[in-house]
């Protein structure tokens, strides 16, 4: 089924959980459909490295499994 280009990824916060980085595919996970799915993740700037851990807001969602991420502005992050 095709459809329109999947926004439903965009601005959701995610947890990495495998180091992403410049010409590196790297993980995140993100609530996805009702659950918690992985994706694969790349640094949206192309530069940027975010460790395992670190919590990332997605720019934008390639379907099915890709997701480009920036760092989690700090109005978004948990005191």
């Amino acid at each position: 089924m095709h459809r329109d280009v999947d926004r439903s990824l965009t601005g959701k916060i995610g947890r990495v959980t495998g180091r992403i980085g410049p010409g590196t595919i790297g993980e995140v996970m993100l609530p996805f459909r009702g659950g918690t799915s992985a994706f694969h993740a790349h640094p949206f700037d192309k530069n940027s490295v975010f460790a395992v851990g670190e919590q990332v807001l997605v720019i934008y969602y390639e379907p099915p499994q890709t997701v480009f991420v920036d760092e989690l502005p700090d109005v978004l992050k948990a005191d």
